[in-house]
């Protein structure tokens, strides 16, 4: 059994409550997010023109448009990006943050002491610009925390600009991004309750 740190469940919304409100709330709380984080908002058109890099000096966040995923890519890893048709094993740490309702407080991490030894475990399959992810079920905190094996589609957004290899030498840092993922994009507690959430993730080719 895994221990979940800090794993906070959203109360029922009021039944009054439409859809669209509740998107407007996600809205106004990751654009109050950005303010408070002082981010900096750029296009995919300055994204791409900057060489598919964010300065993080200007704490810089590359909007996608079709999915509403804010990413900032710290460093692309040493490597390679996922070869069209692979299948790669991945390792991550990771710290989720609930920005509706907790944004400054982790609802799931596994970078505890207590998760020292167990970095989470998936595979992610390239097919042309797609890419699907599987966790372990056996080695796995976003699994047993939310009871699906299928990689939230926010954190796969992340691999068409990382790199995924493993650290030959000290110099060589593995990836590292934090993204802003809405609902849409997220996890299954985010997806059905409505709220967004903030990752950092650091990710690095497994065995």
């Amino acid at each position: 059994m895994y221990l979940m740190a800090g794993l906070f469940i959203l109360s029922a919304c009021d039944h009054d409550e439409t859809y669209a409100d509740r998107r407007n709330k996600e809205r106004a709380a990751i654009n109050a997010y950005i303010a408070n984080k002082k981010i900096t908002v750029i296009t995919e058109a300055q994204f791409k023109a900057n060489g598919e890099k964010t300065d993080t000096a200007k704490n810089e966040y590359v909007l996608f448009e079709s999915s509403g995923v804010y990413m900032q890519i710290v460093n692309k890893g040493c490597g390679e990006k996922i070869k069209n048709g692979a299948t790669v094993p991945v390792l991550a740490r990771f710290d989720e943050y609930n920005i509706l309702e907790r944004p400054d407080t982790a609802q799931l991490t596994n970078n505890s002491l207590a998760y020292s030894s167990l970095p989470e475990k998936f595979s992610v399959t390239r097919s042309d610009a797609n890419y699907r992810g599987t966790f372990d079920e056996t080695s796995s905190l976003m699994y047993n925390a939310y009871q699906t094996t299928a990689v939230p589609a926010g954190w796969l957004a992340i691999f068409p600009y990382i790199n995924v290899g493993r650290q030959t030498k000290e110099d060589e840092p593995i990836a590292k991004v934090n993204i802003i993922v809405p609902h849409s994009q997220g996890q299954t507690y985010a997806s059905s309750s409505v709220y967004p959430c903030f990752y950092r993730l650091t990710i690095e080719k497994g065995k």
